[in-house]
């Protein structure tokens, strides 16, 4: 597939940062800043042919700039693609997972670190703003810069939506699925990335692995929504999953992607900077 940029270029490298995280604690599973604060905690269920392996990161911030995104290769466009672990460490990021693979479809609303990149609705998509709070919108219903006048720093078009206002959603059976290349089925039992929202800048991040029998058979929709409702999230919204699925953290991949250790190229993350 060849590239395609669409004009703009998205400069977030973090060479271009000059602030440092001061008293900084880690270790495979954790770290703590005075901006940051990351536990990452990896959960086995079930047996045999029914187990399931899932990666369940709780972030807490002082701020909603520490949340980023950032584009392959830097540039905004089509079949623009990189693995979650290099562009998160030309970012610099201390935690990273994959996000909506905006640059396999052409349509969505498309916000990151606070510029408009797409307006073309389609879908239920998620916003994350400027205050710590997240919230699901329709598209079609809410205008792209009523989204930025309310302080809209990322959008995800991907979904579809696991939990609103506390509600958390039962019934999967009517979600459409995209058409696009990689996402060609998001029913049954499969690898999977969402996000969550327990409270103002406290973040929810889950990533399940799945089709390697004995190690993750991956978890239905119905399944995934339930494991965020149980954190306490009062919002939550599903990401890219199958072989995009991908958890990074200090400079690892902590899950195993489609069982394989092998990372799928994609077009874009969510990241935490310290």
């Amino acid at each position: 597939m060849i590239e395609h940029v669409e004009g703009k270029e998205l400069v977030t490298t973090e060479s271009a940062i000059t602030e440092t995280a001061s008293n900084v604690s880690s270790d495979d599973w954790n770290y703590k800043s005075d901006n940051v604060a990351i536990n990452i905690e990896k959960i086995q269920t079930g047996q045999g042919k029914d187990t399931v392996t899932y990666f369940v990161a709780d972030v807490q911030l002082s701020d909603s700039s520490s949340l980023k995104s950032a584009f392959a290769k830097d540039l905004f466009g089509q079949n623009i693609v990189e693995k979650t672990s290099e562009i998160a460490a030309d970012n610099k990021a201390i935690f990273a997972v994959n996000g909506d693979y905006y640059g396999f479809r052409s349509d969505g609303v498309l916000i990151r670190n606070g510029v408009l990149y797409r307006d073309e609705p389609a879908r239920v998509g998620a916003a994350l703003l400027k205050n710590g709070t997240m919230q699901t919108f329709d598209e079609t219903d809410v205008a792209a810069s009523s989204l930025l006048a309310d302080g809209a720093l990322h959008t995800l078009s991907f979904g579809p939506v696991l939990i609103k206002n506390g509600e958390v959603v039962e019934d999967f059976d009517k979600v459409s699925v995209d058409s696009n290349f990689g996402n060609r089925s998001i029913q049954g039992s499969n690898p999977r990335t969402g996000i969550g929202m327990i409270s103002a800048n406290h973040y929810v991040f889950v990533v399940v692995d799945g089709r390697k029998e004995s190690y993750s058979k991956g978890m239905t929709l119905s399944e995934f929504s339930n494991v965020f409702a149980n954190l306490g999230c009062t919002e939550a919204y599903n990401l890219d999953g199958g072989g995009s699925s991908t958890m990074y953290f200090m400079g690892r991949v902590v899950n195993n992607p489609l069982g394989k250790q092998e990372e799928r190229s994609i077009s874009d993350i969510l990241y935490i900077k310290g």
